[in-house]
């Protein structure tokens, strides 16, 4: 069974330049991974589709602006993950 991280980390390869060997649970999306906002906003469409869910990519960075916002932790690929999964649970019990 695939997991969420390997799942994600596919789509970051397919709607990115990054490769998919260079993902690992604690790169940071914008940091390490050095995806933008047009990749974000690529990659975070893409993972609806694929987890039929809605990930507001405005709640990353919340109440942060500037370098704190691209800093984030939320944005680490573990806690991404783990937001993810959440999300899923949360629909399942609805």
């Amino acid at each position: 069974m695939t997991t969420t991280f390997d799942r994600v980390a596919g789509i970051i390869a397919e709607w990115s330049d990054v490769e998919r060997d260079e993902i690992r649970e604690d790169s940071h999306l914008v940091e390490d991974l050095k995806l933008d906002s047009v990749d974000l906003f690529d990659v975070v469409f893409a993972l609806e589709r694929e987890f039929d869910i809605e990930l507001p990519i405005e709640d990353f960075g919340e109440e942060r602006d500037g370098q704190e916002a691209i800093q984030a932790p939320e944005l680490l690929m573990n806690a991404f993950c783990a937001r993810i999964d959440r999300l899923v649970a949360q629909k399942a019990e609805a």
